[in-house]
């Protein structure tokens, strides 16, 4: 398997399953009041969901050239969801679909998102189906791939699925934290990741025009910048993957919510 190509197919099909909020290092004392407030409301709102829904939609760049989309729904119950995405894209010329659903509630005992379990297939390009179940609070997995099944452990931070990461990176950041460390679950490995949050800009974003923008830089298995909109619900509008050789970018392009 070649491990920048597979690396490089994953962001371009999964980045924007990340959303997190804005944190507060290095703002103008006015800025900051009106993101505190802002993230204030938005912690109230996630203690009362009842039921609801959020959808986004993305294009996908490869090096400057548009090869797909992807479209994300969080269905909300109360403390628990299913998250379902997929998207359509030409990678390294072959035609590829990603599909996946994940379940995952609120752990009373740990205070975090984890994960439940999650399915995901892809279709072309690194084609698999992949059946993934957690336990322990979220430190141990069973991942079915394709009928061969391997084990795997975490001894301090659970392991997630990418879109319960996602969910818990905006948790954490709705604390308040400026960086913080995640393990999501692969195929094939745990893949590590530390996050540190940026100071704040502004971009003309269509079809919104000017938004403030929360840049977070990831580094380990993968190093990427996402960059995030507080007037958006703290949605992902922007991601670059920083590859070697091939640049990821994917762009919001369509956003609805029914979460009050």
């Amino acid at each position: 398997m070649n491990r920048p190509a597979a690396c490089l197919q994953y962001w371009l099909l999964v980045l924007a399953l990340m959303l997190v909020s804005p944190v507060f290092a290095q703002q103008p004392q006015s800025e900051k009041t009106a993101v505190t407030q802002v993230a204030a409301q938005a912690m109230k709102q996630e203690d009362v969901i009842k039921q609801c829904s959020r959808s986004a939609n993305y294009d996908i760049y490869l090096s400057g050239i548009h090869t797909g989309t992807m479209e994300r729904t969080e269905h909300w119950q109360g403390k628990t969801a299913v998250v379902s995405s997929s998207s359509k894209a030409s990678i390294l010329g072959i035609g590829t679909r990603y599909d996946q659903r994940a379940e995952l509630s609120w752990s009373t005992k740990t205070d975090e998102w984890l994960t439940d379990k999650f399915h995901q297939k892809v279709t072309g390009f690194r084609a698999r189906d992949m059946q993934v179940s957690f336990s322990n609070n979220g430190r141990d997995t069973e991942v079915d791939i394709d009928g061969d099944v391997e084990h795997y452990h975490s001894k301090g931070v659970a392991l997630r699925d990418v879109d319960t990461l996602a969910i818990q990176m905006r948790h954490f950041l709705l604390q308040g934290r400026t960086q913080f460390a995640l393990i999501r679950q692969a195929s094939d490995a745990i893949e590590p990741y530390q996050l540190y949050v940026q100071q704040q800009q502004t971009a003309n974003i269509e079809p919104w025009g000017e938004l403030t923008l929360i840049p977070i830089k990831q580094t380990g298995e993968e190093e990427v910048t996402y960059y995030f909109a507080p007037e958006l619900d703290y949605q992902l509008v922007k991601a670059r993957y920083h590859g070697i050789i091939l640049q990821g970018l994917i762009e919001l392009n369509a956003y609805s919510s029914t979460c009050e």
